[in-house]
């Protein structure tokens, strides 16, 4: 029997460590900012008006930030359940966590994460190629799970990024840069044949922010 699976990716609202311009980790997240909030309200709200596919399960992150999106527009969801995934966590920073981004560049400068991609972001942190291996294998596990439904996955841009370049074939790092906005929707999907062949991921939409309209862009200092 034929079925489509999808994939719906929502980067979380704006949070409190983007505001601080601080790397946060699983040891300091504090979740979002009040634009943040109001942020994933207005996703809510457009999954509550009736414009978008119903989803069959809600996937998050275990960071605040992911965590408290997804609480925020379960309710539109007919009040999924939350299924939390370390493994969709952001690139874990290691002693990094909790650091200002100015004080991790004057301490550990800019890695030349093209030339190496096995080099940890810090110590005790993650490689490109270890958060691209870790995220890649969890995604393969929540699609097994859950063939021919619709998935949501409150996540993060760093999570987005690996199954874009996982999905194209492409390398962990370098050839193209994307940079998901917050609250955004990104949609993948791939069909299974009468036989039982699974297609190709198709990428129906990146950046999808249209509710986010009339709403800063950012939390102004």
């Amino acid at each position: 029997m034929a079925d489509t699976t999808r994939l719906l990716f929502i980067r979380h609202g704006e949070s409190n460590a983007t505001v601080e311009q601080r790397i946060s980790g699983e040891a300091t997240c504090t979740g979002l900012s009040d634009l943040g909030r109001q942020q994933a309200a207005a996703l809510r709200d457009r999954f509550a008006a009736g414009h978008e596919r119903a989803v069959d399960v809600l996937y998050s992150s275990t960071l605040a930030r992911a965590r408290e999106t997804a609480e925020i527009v379960s309710p539109a969801l007919g009040d999924l359940p939350i299924v939390e995934r370390s493994d969709l966590v952001e690139r874990r920073p290691g002693v990094a966590d909790g650091m200002l981004f100015t004080d991790f560049v004057e301490q550990f400068g800019r890695p030349d994460e093209l030339a190496n991609p096995f080099q940890p972001i810090a110590e005790a942190g993650e490689s490109r190629a270890e958060f691209h291996y870790r995220v890649g294998n969890g995604i393969a596990e929540i699609v097994l799970q859950h063939h021919g439904k619709t998935i949501g996955i409150a996540c993060h841009g760093g999570v987005i990024d690996v199954v874009m370049r996982t999905f194209m074939g492409a390398p962990v790092v370098g050839l193209f840069e994307i940079w998901a906005l917050n609250c955004a929707l990104t949609e993948f999907s791939r069909h299974t044949d009468d036989d039982g062949k699974d297609g190709s991921w198709r990428i129906h939409r990146y950046n999808d922010a249209a509710h986010l309209a009339g709403l800063p862009p950012r939390t102004m200092q």
